[in-house]
This record gives C-alpha cells, sequence and structure tokens, in this order.
C-alpha cells in the first residue's frame, strides 16, 4: 500500500506575505447563461472572489449565446489555434489564471485544446479538476496529466479526489490542493416542517440521475399516514435535450403514473435563481441525490443541499460518502432500493433523527460558504504570487 502525507487544505490558514494591491484573477471558464453546472460554480466564484476585495476577468468559452455578465472579456472558440492564442493574452492580463478543467467543455479530443492555452500563460496558474475519474481512457488520463504538468498548481474538492489523483495519475502530489466546493449559505434557519412531507431533487435532468429510483421508493412510502410528495426541479440539461429530448423526464413519469403516483411525483421544470432555490431547498423534508455514478467525486448539489440545513440521502459516490460521514445525511448502496426506502421512511416519520441531520448540515455550512471558499483562492493566489520570482 503506497502511503500518503496529509495534502494542504486551503480552508486552514496560511500564512503569506501581505499584497498590498487586489489580485486580479483571469478565470477561464463556462459561464452563463451557458446552461451548466461548471458555469454556475464560476459566476458564484467570481462573485466570491470580488466580495473578498479580487478583481475578475472571464474568458468565456463560446458556446453560440451572449454573455450575460461584464466580467466578460473575451470567448475561447473550439478548435481555433488563434483562439486560444488570444486567450491566454487575455488571461496574461491579470495577476493569477483560473482554468476551470472538465473534459468536455474544451475543443479537441476530451478538450485537450485547453493545453494550449495553458502553454501561452505567463502568469501562475491554478487549474481546477472538477472531474477525476476512476477509470480514464488513455487519451484522457494524458490529458489531465499534461495540464496538472503545466499548471502551478491543481485544485480539488474533496478528499476523494486528492488520493484519486495522487494514486491513479502522473501528477506532482506537491501542487495538489483541496479547497471545498462553494455553496450560498441561507442566513436563515429553516422553518419548521408542517404538513405534507416533501423529498426534493434538483439539477439538470437526464439519464444517471437516478430519479427512477426514488419513484420506486415512493411505492412503499405512499400508504404512511402523511404520503410524502416528490418533488424533481430542474430543467433538461441542454445535451441531453439536444441528443435525445425530454425522453428521460418523459420515462419517469410514466413510471411515476403506472405506479399511481401520479399526484405524489412532481416534475417543476421552471427556472430559480439562488435565493429561490435555496427557498425551496429549505422546504423540503429531505434532499435525496439517488444518482447512478459510483465515481463522483464532486457535487455542487450535494455542497448546496447540506448548505440548506436540511437532510440528506445520496447513494454511495464518493463525495457523498465523504461530506455525509459526520451525520448530516445517509448514504446507501446503489443497488439496493430497501435502504433508500427505509431510510427515506426514518427521516420523514421520526422528527428527532431528521433534527440530528439537520443540525449536523447546519453546523457544517458556514465552512462551504463561497466567501471562505473564496478566500481561500486569495490566499492561494498569494502564495503563487509570493513564489513567482523564484521560478523565473
Amino acid at each position: 500500500m503506497k502511503l500518503l502525507t496529509p495534502l494542504p487544505s486551503l480552508t486552514n490558514s496560511i500564512v503569506e506575505q501581505p499584497f498590498s494591491d487586489p489580485v486580479r484573477f483571469g478565470i477561464l471558464t463556462t459561464h452563463p447563461p451557458t446552461a451548466c453546472g461548471l458555469a454556475t460554480f464560476s459566476a458564484a466564484l467570481s462573485k466570491g472572489l470580488t466580495a473578498d476585495g479580487a478583481e475578475v476577468s472571464v474568458v468565456r468559452v463560446a458556446d453560440g449565446s451572449p454573455p450575460s455578465s461584464d466580467d466578460v472579456v473575451g470567448e475561447l472558440v473550439a478548435d481555433s489555434p488563434a483562439s486560444a492564442s488570444a486567450a491566454s493574452e487575455l488571461l496574461n492580463q491579470s495577476d493569477v489564471a483560473i482554468i476551470q478543467h472538465e473534459y468536455g467543455i474544451y475543443g479537441g479530443v476530451d478538450g485537450d485544446d485547453v493545453v494550449d492555452v495553458l502553454d501561452g500563460l505567463r502568469v501562475p496558474s491554478i487549474v481546477i479538476a472538477h472531474t477525476v475519474l476512476k477509470n480514464p481512457t488513455a487519451h484522457q488520463r494524458s490529458v489531465l496529466e499534461a495540464v496538472a504538468a503545466v499548471a502551478d498548481r491543481v485544485v480539488v474538492m474533496s478528499e476523494a479526489a486528492s488520493r484519486r489523483l495522487c494514486l491513479n495519475f502522473n501528477v506532482d502530489r506537491h501542487k495538489i490542493v483541496t479547497i471545498p466546493h462553494g455553496a450560498t449559505v441561507p442566513r436563515t434557519i429553516a422553518a419548521k416542517q408542517w404538513g405534507r412531507p416533501t423529498l426534493l431533487t434538483w439539477g439538470l435532468l437526464g439519464p444517471g440521475k437516478g430519479i427512477e429510483r426514488v419513484i420506486g421508493a415512493m411505492t412503499s412510502l405512499a400508504h404512511l399516514p402523511g404520503p410524502p410528495r416528490y418533488l424533481v426541479a430542474g430543467r433538461t440539461h441542454p445535451k441531453v435535450l439536444a441528443a435525445q429530448g425530454e425522453a428521460y423526464r418523459n420515462g419517469c413519469i410514466d413510471q411515476a403514473r403506472r405506479a399511481g403516483l401520479a399526484n405524489s411525483v412532481v416534475f417543476d421544470s421552471d427556472y430559480r435563481d439562488v435565493a429561490s432555490l435555496n427557498a425551496l431547498a429549505q422546504s423540503a423534508s429531505v434532499v435525496v441525490l439517488p444518482y447512478d455514478s459510483t465515481d463522483q467525486v464532486t457535487s455542487g448539489v450535494l455542497v448546496d443541499a447540506i448548505a440548506s440545513g436540511r437532510p440528506v440521502v445520496a447513494t454511495a459516490f464518493p463525495h457523498a460518502n465523504e461530506l455525509l460521514a459526520s451525520g448530516a445525511g445517509v448514504v446507501v448502496d446503489h443497488d439496493d432500493p430497501d435502504a433508500l426506502a427505509l431510510a427515506l421512511r426514518r427521516i420523514i416519520t421520526d422528527p428527532r433523527v431528521a433534527g440530528t441531520m439537520a443540525a449536523e448540515a447546519r453546523r457544517l455550512a458556514p465552512t462551504m460558504s463561497w466567501r471562505v471558499v473564496a478566500g481561500a483562492y486569495v490566499r492561494l493566489a498569494h502564495r503563487l504570487l509570493a513564489e513567482r520570482p523564484a521560478l523565473v
């Protein structure tokens, strides 16, 4: 067994020399109005950085829609060497570049065009690795290794991702830093739940979300004295919609209808901003993350669910195993529908169980705020700027 010493976590304090001027960050990323988790993450991180006193400019991955923020200073067009070079120059106007890494957003095979952007940087760079695959293809492995080789630091958002990157990829482990995924923490505690319990799943929909698992569990909960309803909130993922239409959503609706649950399973595709989504999460009795993946080392929805102060039930993907270990929720095996139904039943019928989980979620929430997370990136930037003279 390969033994590893602990890797640094930047939410803890870092002693650095002071910098009198605000750090200027250039971020390469998808960005609203692009509808994806990465765009939402980047917009929230940008807001947190500016709230912490930093300056932010965004080079947006072009998707055909016009940018919606004055922070966007340019766009990266896929499969264009000239655009990659121009993106590098825009990022070089900042003090530190942050590169959001996800295989599916950049041009080239497995998004390998991003390496060209990194090669053109003259400023320190932080790569945020949103996906660290357990079983990557040879080319996926080589892309992430090439990205990490050029970057000054590689940020992961869970210890599971850190361990996987160290053990399964040829990456300088001293470059790896863990900074948790951020969340918008509500200012008020969720009101006491009255009436019919609500199970809630939200996010962009598509195959792999596991909605059918919860619909299956609902059949054993329908005869409780206070039968729950299951609310699935969110639009279908744009890429799924383009390729498959509403087949997944309609299949789940049909499953609920066949099971006699048409009045107990509700699909809501309304757009919600951060405030309304927080209010929705706080109105739920339990948040359910029934994902198919056994590989997921980062889940923004999981972090938001905990930040909302609600109990969570999730399938056993790595990030859930990690964040729910202290008692903010329950993890169940993917192939154990009885365990899923039992966990949901306990939470909605036993106020003590639900209250204990909610209290632990509220305890964890402040450590997940975007202001705290943004501060960790600012401290990391200061460290890189202090190191850079020795690297020239």
